[in-house]
């Protein structure tokens, strides 16, 4: 097996890793909060709550991509 395949390979399977384990955070916070995240953001237009969970999803993502690697 090529090298170039083989990186490729490898760098699929951590991708498609990280994004299970994001989802599975994901998952875990909206279970874990009082109420529903979807509906808050999306029918009742809460901004800020939208952008706390931005910013908390961009630092779970910093530190799965910090493990994965």
């Amino acid at each position: 097996m090529s090298d170039l395949l083989r990186n490729v390979l490898a760098a699929t399977v951590f991708a498609l890793l990280g994004i299970v384990i994001f989802v599975l955070t994901f998952v875990i916070v909206d279970r874990v909060t009082p109420y529903s995240l979807w509906k808050e953001i999306v029918e009742e237009k809460n901004t800020a709550l939208a952008l706390l969970l931005g910013a908390a999803s961009i630092g779970i993502c910093i530190i799965i991509a910090s493990a994965v690697h």
